[in-house]
């Protein structure tokens, strides 16, 4: 059978395991998207200098990000378990699997947004304070509008970044585009599988990329 013959025949399953790949990055982004933009946006207001300015709380998240963030996804997706069964009511499968992602997803991206933030100009945000504008206003009308493009970008970085995720979803049964590149590709020896599976990987994360970049520079231009 030819290269052609073996892609053509084993493209309803790559086209299957591409959207369960998707769909668990997806619901990853939507939950581990909102926690990280409000972890990020709390380590900006609260912290020295802020709008809400609460060393307690900057201490407390700073800490909880620090310790989770730097965690490599393979160990702290198989130690998450415990935490999983009891709020999924699995351990295994792709329920877990987005419920480790979006957990990991929350402290990475919440890093990513603070940053991002931190780019919004001083002064803008004191002329809005010096109109009276109260702390969330600014946060609504000044700092996030200011941070949107750049937002754009680290989002889009963050949604390579949970699809390089979900590539080891195995590890706990999940299933997708990764997985079954390992599991029917590397492990039994068949290159077909595993080239073409990162060949769909690679088109993804370059329309990703693609879309992020256009959707940033529109945002930027206004």
């Amino acid at each position: 059978m030819s290269i052609i013959e073996q892609v053509t025949e084993l493209m309803p399953t790559l086209l299957e395991q591409t959207g369960i790949m998707l769909w668990i990055v997806a619901l990853a982004l939507v939950f581990g998207g909102i926690c990280g933009l409000i972890l990020g946006l709390l380590l900006y207001v609260t912290r020295k200098g802020g709008i809400m300015q609460q060393p307690v709380v900057f201490w407390v998240i700073n800490i909880l990000v620090n310790t989770f963030r730097p965690v490599p996804f393979i160990i702290f997706i198989a130690a998450i378990q415990p935490l999983a069964r009891q709020v999924v009511g699995t351990g295994i499968g792709s329920d877990a699997v987005v419920f480790g992602i979006s957990i990991a997803a929350s402290f990475f991206i919440a890093r990513l947004v603070e940053q991002n933030l931190m780019a919004v100009d001083p002064g803008v945000i004191e002329a809005a304070r010096a109109m009276g504008a109260s702390p969330w206003r600014i946060v609504r009308t000044v700092i996030l509008p200011e941070a949107l493009g750049p937002l754009v970008l680290g989002y889009t970085f963050a949604i390579i970044a949970l699809i390089d995720m979900s590539a080891v979803a195995g590890i706990i049964g999940g299933e997708g585009l990764g997985n079954y590149a390992v599991a029917y590709g590397y492990r039994q020896f068949d290159p077909v599988v595993t080239w073409s599976a990162l060949f769909i990987i690679v088109i993804v994360v370059q329309v990703i990329q693609a879309f992020g970049n256009i959707l940033a520079r529109k945002i930027l231009r206004r």
